[in-house]
């Protein structure tokens, strides 16, 4: 008999994660809070459509979410119809919710008083990972928990890693974050430069990308940073999301985050803008805007 699991939000990247999951031949069950994404996660995969979080994770092994913010994940969690009153002991509760780590370890006591299992699994990879099943997770809860749970994230994933108890997962992907912010605001002052200094700004990343200066978002954001199209990817409202989180983080474990506190405000004009369903890389948009404008470095 296959293994019986739910997962609980259907968006860019929970509805091929699950989708990943019943093609591997386990028992779903789904939900998501439009249920016309249901029904066209339905047509596309077996698997069955819940009307509740509880009543997808009623008789689940393991229960997967993937959803926006904090809020969320306490209402579909811990609402009147939330999934961890309805799981069984000895369930396990997944949450690939990017959110903070306190909330991860508020659930993490939750899931503990009813006898269940609890991981934060972050990913990252955005929504080609997820659809190829080349994410990568980032967790933390207990290790029984973890074992229990890895044969399962590895029909989505291609790096799953324990970094420590709950929360850690989260931290981990604050980092991510963190280093993201970094490159993209440099990949997108690197062909801004290259654009007003009348370079061939593809042929300048042909060649640099084959040295020290090579990264992901080189690699695949690079050609359509420089057609100036930005409807690829992670949006800059969850990025902000993210940013506000890490920053928050930052503030109660004191570190210091100066660039990436900058380049939130950064892409709070790339909102201003209208950007902000744009995707991460339109940082450029910003520099070429201020450009035309007659504006010079940023002071």
């Amino acid at each position: 008999m296959s293994e019986k699991v739910a997962f609980i939000g259907l968006g860019v990247m929970g509805f091929p994660m699950a989708g990943h999951l019943s093609r591997a031949g386990l028992d779903v069950a789904v939900y998501n809070r439009t249920p016309a994404r249901s029904a066209a996660w339905h047509r596309q995969f077996t698997g069955r459509v819940a009307p509740s979080p509880a009543a997808a994770a009623a008789d689940a092994q393991v229960v997967f979410a993937c959803v926006g913010r904090d809020a969320d994940v306490r209402e579909i969690a811990l609402g009147a119809q939330g999934a961890l009153a309805a799981m069984a002991p000895g369930a396990v509760f997944v949450d690939h919710t990017t959110a903070s780590a306190q909330l991860a370890r508020e659930l993490d006591g939750h899931c503990r008083e009813l006898g269940l299992g609890f991981l934060d699994a972050p990913v990252s990879g955005g929504e080609q990972g997820a659809q190829q099943g080349r994410l990568t997770v980032m967790c933390g809860g207990a290790p029984d928990t973890f074992a229990r749970a890895a044969p399962i994230l590895d029909h989505y994933a291609r790096a799953v890693r324990l970094l420590g108890p709950a929360g850690s997962g989260q931290l981990c992907k604050m980092v991510n974050q963190i280093c993201i912010a970094g490159v993209v605001q440099g990949l997108a002052e690197g062909i801004h430069f290259a654009l007003r200094a009348g370079l061939d700004a593809a042929a300048v990343i042909e060649v640099i990308s084959q040295g020290a200066a090579q990264s992901w978002q080189m690699d695949n954001r690079h050609a359509t940073m420089i057609r100036g199209e930005y409807e690829h990817g992670f949006a800059v409202d969850w990025m902000r999301k993210d940013l506000d989180i890490l920053l928050a983080e930052a503030r109660r474990n004191g570190a210091r985050l100066p660039l990436a506190a900058l380049v939130d405000q950064f892409y709070a004009d790339v909102q201003a803008a209208g950007g902000g369903r744009w995707d991460t890389s339109s940082l450029l948009s910003r520099l070429e805007a201020q450009a035309a404008d007659g504006g010079g470095a940023d002071q």
